[in-house]
């Protein structure tokens, strides 16, 4: 609960933030942010009980979502947005995956959890080395059509479908180990499964980074939220000593999961060309991770984690619903992710 807490005020910051900070200032706005994170994981070091502990990571995940606001705001003004978005969620899963095995198997045995948040606010100064290469300021997205911008159901549509996809994900991913153990893994087996299911996600987002500019976001999200929902259904049925086949389809997990997230970002352009939904599309997705989990823990009993199949699906089978509603829509919008030689990006 308390992990959630810090991602859910994660994705609210980054919507506060298209809605309050100023778009001239990214250098200092990430310098200001990254001094608040780095401080408050200090605090956390001195810190018992769990709503206290709530509250410091809660402050955190506002802190947080401010950098991931200005990396969002120069992501979806660049050349190709969903391709960099691609890029970007590779390079942040090897960061995470990274840090986890270096965190569970050298700093947390030698320096306890405290040692974690020290490090972790060590690396979360990192921001201020790198401040230097953002743009100096990011003009609004501000056009012909963004006079015209209104929120409609085809406006709102890509958000909630990022949100339930995620859910689906994120129930999944955060009982996925007693999901394992279910079919006959012991617990390092399980942990083994988890560490696979991190390398096809780099496979994912890599094999997404070339094509998302080539497949349709509709039809490849519909099939996506198909395979999505067909995972947990073939979890739900598995024998207890079918260990190959749940490995199999964890490996489907982890390589869905990071090839449909950058075509959230070509769906919210098609229904926006202007970027406006695009710039809510990590905020929901965070929020989709975060929800997916809460949702399932209300469903599992004591150590029975078989609930979470159907949790899962269900998300999988509302996003499905809400793409193929939203079909004609889409291409009624047609927006296109075309930049048309707008100044989106200044300085260096």
């Amino acid at each position: 609960m308390i992990a959630m807490s810090e991602i859910v005020a994660l994705g609210l910051g980054v919507v506060l933030c298209d809605a309050l900070l100023p778009l001239s200032r990214l250098r200092g706005t990430s310098i200001v942010a990254a001094l608040f994170v780095s401080a408050v994981d200090l605090v956390t070091t001195f810190l018992t009980g769990d709503s206290n502990l709530a509250a410091m990571r809660s402050a955190a995940g506002l802190g947080e979502g401010v950098l991931l606001w200005v990396t969002t705001c120069v992501i979806v003004r660049s050349q190709s947005p969903d391709r960099i978005a691609a890029f970007f969620l590779v390079t942040q899963t090897l960061a995470q995956a990274a840090l986890a095995a270096i965190f569970a198997s050298l700093l947390i045995p030698r320096a306890g959890w405290q040692g974690g948040f020290i490090a972790l606010a060590a690396i979360s100064l990192v921001p201020c080395i790198v401040v230097a290469w953002l743009p100096a300021r990011v003009a609004p997205l501000v056009t012909q059509v963004l006079a015209r911008f209104r929120w409609s159901i085809t406006g709102a549509l890509p958000p909630t479908i990022a949100l339930l996809q995620m859910a689906a994900i994120g129930a999944l991913w955060a009982y996925l180990e007693p999901l394992g153990k279910r079919v006959g893994f012991d617990a390092q087996a399980a942990q083994a499964v988890t560490s696979g299911v991190l390398l096809m996600q780099v496979l994912g987002g890599t094999s997404a980074s070339f094509v998302v500019r080539r497949l349709g976001a509709v039809r490849t999200l519909t099939i996506s939220g198909l395979v999505l929902g067909a995972i947990p259904f073939a979890m739900h049925g598995l024998p207890p000593s079918a260990t190959m086949r749940f490995a199999l389809l964890c490996a489907a997990f982890g390589f869905a999961w990071m090839f449909l997230m950058p075509f959230h970002i070509s769906l919210a352009f098609r229904a926006d060309p202007t970027g406006r939904v695009a710039m809510l599309i990590p905020a929901m997705q965070l929020l989709g991770t975060a929800f997916g989990p809460l949702v399932a823990s209300l469903m599992v009993r004591g150590s029975d984690a078989g609930s979470v199949s159907s949790v899962s699906l269900g998300f999988a089978v509302a996003a499905v619903a809400m793409l193929v509603f939203g079909r004609s829509r889409f291409r009624v919008s047609g927006g296109a992710i075309i930049r048309n030689g707008y100044p989106f990006l200044e300085g260096s």
